[in-house]
């Protein structure tokens, strides 16, 4: 699975941005699918998950203001982010794996490339 993710930017703080991880392959929609983010300096961390049934869950400081779903007819994974804020700045990775689907991205399969997300205050 070859995973390429795109949407980030800079944007003010309250501010919005989506988005998106393409992925390839037949079988995208078997598969569970991630996101995680890195600031400099930190461990990379989970933010959400939708499972292959549709089943989400979220990192806590992201809970109401992010939604992850997916679209399996494109092989599409998004990630809406609303209500940004500073801490929120890093690279977002997206992520695949036909097993798992934990908070523990070292169970995680395959990977994107990651795209910047940075939010001014």
């Amino acid at each position: 699975v070859q995973l390429q993710a795109s949407g980030g930017g800079l944007v003010q703080a309250g501010g919005s941005l989506r988005l998106s991880c393409a992925a390839s392959g037949r079988t995208f929609s078997s598969y569970h699918m991630g996101w995680f983010r890195q600031a400099p300096g930190k461990e990379r961390e989970f933010v959400a998950v939708i499972g292959s049934g549709g089943t989400t869950s979220y990192e806590d400081s992201v809970k109401g203001r992010f939604t992850i779903s997916r679209e399996n007819a494109e092989n599409t994974v998004y990630l809406e982010m609303n209500s940004l804020k500073p801490e929120d700045t890093a690279v977002y990775h997206c992520a695949a794996d036909p097993y798992s689907g934990g908070t523990r991205f070292r169970e995680w399969h395959y990977w994107g490339q990651g795209t910047q997300v940075t939010v001014s205050s």
